[in-house]
């Protein structure tokens, strides 16, 4: 469906169509006319399928109908819990609210906070905030939220794992009786639908399935690869792959710095983003990666959520992920907007469960790259070499097992000595 299909106006339509952007996609396509005749909306769908302006078109048109701009009081507040992804839907909207007079302003910790206040003082229209600092600020009463019609909640399940769901909470006491509400998750846990439940009312269900979409414009691949080698095999297709950025996913913090450290010490441009970096050093490496400053941006998975960089082609998932969904969030960085990617994965020997669990997820099997020089030992074998290794394994293990019966039954036969003593 196109966009000119959706009864938006004009101003919204030019906006969009300066920007490249012309037909909707699966969630804007079901979820803007439910939005725009004022309903609740529960979408269960990861970044990267263009949730951001399945909410932001409707909000902008609604408030432009209300004719209530420009008063200072705040009509939208938009929550994401991480600085980089509230900067990026702010970058959306004002795309999107280009040839609209609207004020959009996006708040977050890690600076200073009077640059915001004084912003926040002219009013604002729009405000898309992470949970902690706007609770500073409304603590010293320089947010209110008393006038807001339209709230969004971004990420649930990232706010979760990041703890921020006690500050969300009284942020949202804060709100209107009387409101639209969006919620948006990637994933549903127990307590995620819990506060969906506190927060919407009568609500439509979208769900955008991330494996249908996500996976069929994406090339994936599997390296199987000693866990000692992983490091030489990245750099090796690092310097052999024509490919001017990788976004690299490791499953630790500090996996994610030593692979920086390799990488670097290999003559390559790369960073770490993590939780354990500051707001300003997270936002810094990723305005590098952007700018292409730097080849290579190693990333843990709840600080890599909010990425989203145009065209990036690579991703390599230096470990396999431990839930077999966070496969599909991770490759999903590439493939944007339907455009094709590439998606590698190392699989060491002890990840083997992890793939399959991928693989039954997906519904397919992910094609093994066995060309190239660190070839995990086993697979370098025939299939005869392979079964005859199989066969002694299980042979050496019923021996095994055999000598331990033997060894308990003569332990069992003899009795042990009872001493007495006279009381």
């Amino acid at each position: 469906m196109l966009f000119n299909e959706l009864e938006l106006n004009q101003h919204l339509l030019h906006a969009l169509k300066e920007a490249g952007y012309t037909k909707a996609t699966p969630i804007q396509e079901e979820a803007i006319p439910h939005l725009m005749n004022n309903k609740d909306l529960l979408g269960c769908a990861q970044t990267g399928t263009g949730k951001t302006a399945a909410f932001a078109l409707p909000i902008l048109q609604n408030i432009m109908e209300e004719k209530t701009i420009g008063k200072g009081a705040i009509k939208a507040l938009i929550l994401a819990p991480t600085r980089e992804l509230a900067i990026q839907i702010g970058d959306s909207f004002q795309t999107y609210a280009k040839y609209l007079p609207l004020n959009i302003q996006v708040i977050f910790g890690g600076v200073s906070q009077n640059p915001q206040t004084a912003v926040l003082k002219r009013g604002t229209d729009i405000l898309i905030a992470t949970p902690g600092r706007l609770l500073d600020l409304i603590k010293q009463g320089f947010v209110k939220l008393n006038q807001v019609d339209f709230f969004v909640l971004d990420e649930a399940d990232m706010m979760l794992d990041m703890g921020m769901l006690r500050d969300v909470r009284h942020i949202i006491r804060e709100l209107p009786k009387k409101r639209q509400s969006m919620f948006f998750s990637a994933t549903m846990p127990n307590e995620i639908e819990k506060l969906a439940g506190t927060i919407l009312s009568n609500p439509v269900k979208v769900v955008v399935n991330p494996v249908s979409s996500t996976v069929e414009v994406i090339q994936q691949s599997v390296y199987r690869v000693a866990k000692t080698e992983k490091t030489n095999l990245l750099i090796y297709l690092l310097k052999n792959k024509q490919v001017e950025r990788s976004l690299v996913f490791s499953r630790t913090k500090h996996g994610a710095n030593k692979i920086v450290k390799k990488l670097l010490q290999a003559g390559f441009s790369a960073e770490a983003i993590h939780g354990n970096k500051s707001q300003n050093a997270r936002q810094q490496a990723l305005e590098n990666f952007k700018t292409m400053k730097t080849s290579v941006l190693v990333a843990t998975d709840i600080a890599a959520r909010g990425i989203d960089v145009p065209e990036l082609s690579q991703v390599i998932q230096f470990d396999l992920p431990e839930v077999p969904e966070t496969y599909i969030h991770r490759i999903g960085r590439t493939g944007r907007a339907g455009l094709g990617g590439k998606a590698i994965s190392f699989c060491d020997e002890t990840e083997s469960d992890l793939l399959r669990d991928i693989e039954k997820l997906s519904k397919r099997k992910v094609p093994v790259i066995k060309d190239h020089p660190y070839l995990l030992k086993e697979d370098t074998q025939s299939p005869t070499q392979q079964a005859r290794k199989a066969v002694a394994t299980r042979n050496n293990g019923t021996r095994a097992k055999s000598k331990q019966v033997r060894r308990g039954g003569q332990k069992s036969a003899q009795r042990p000595r009872v001493q007495t003593k006279n009381t």
